[in-house]
């Protein structure tokens, strides 16, 4: 069985692998320029330096997928809500893994005293809008032709669940 834990340095090959391929092949993403290893080290730094979560699910040596969350909004009425995501490998998709991975999120916003968690999801990405719907996250708005990817306008739903 695939265990969560939080990530380390010697994770980020691995992670920078999951993301790269996202960023390549998926609108899952919306970056359009691969992620290189000195930025996902200084990204992980940043959080873990911050107390926010950095998570893999792992078998063995394996890592199957990531996730984070962090600031929704830089303004300090916006501190106890979190903005989330998640990632995993396409070969082990359909295990429940991402499942897993949101509710350690969620997990740990509520041990850090957060409130609201919003995961911010292409309009087209029916499997992770019914992840999200599954572990009690509802539609909370959706904005319209908001991003550009793949020569396409892309439609941003924003979820939202009180942690």
């Amino acid at each position: 069985m695939p265990e969560i834990r939080d990530a380390t340095e010697a994770d980020l090959p691995a992670i920078l692998a999951i993301l790269n391929q996202a960023i390549r092949e998926t609108l899952a993403v919306w970056h359009t320029e691969e992620a290189t290893l000195e930025a996902r080290l200084s990204w992980l730094r940043e959080r873990q330096g911050r107390g926010l979560p950095v998570l893999v699910v792992a078998e063995g040596d394996t890592i199957l997928g990531f996730a984070s969350y962090g600031d929704f909004r830089p303004f300090a009425g916006y501190a106890q809500t979190v903005e989330h995501s998640i990632y995993v490998d396409p070969a082990a998709q359909g295990r429940g893994l991402g499942s897993a991975l949101l509710a350690a999120l969620l997990e740990r916003a509520r041990a850090a005293g957060l409130h609201v968690m919003v995961g911010a999801i292409e309009a087209g990405n029916t499997a992770s809008i019914a992840l999200h719907r599954k572990a009690g996250f509802v539609e909370a708005g959706r904005l319209g032709e908001v991003g550009r990817k793949f020569g396409r306008w892309l439609d941003l739903v924003f979820m939202t669940r009180t942690v």
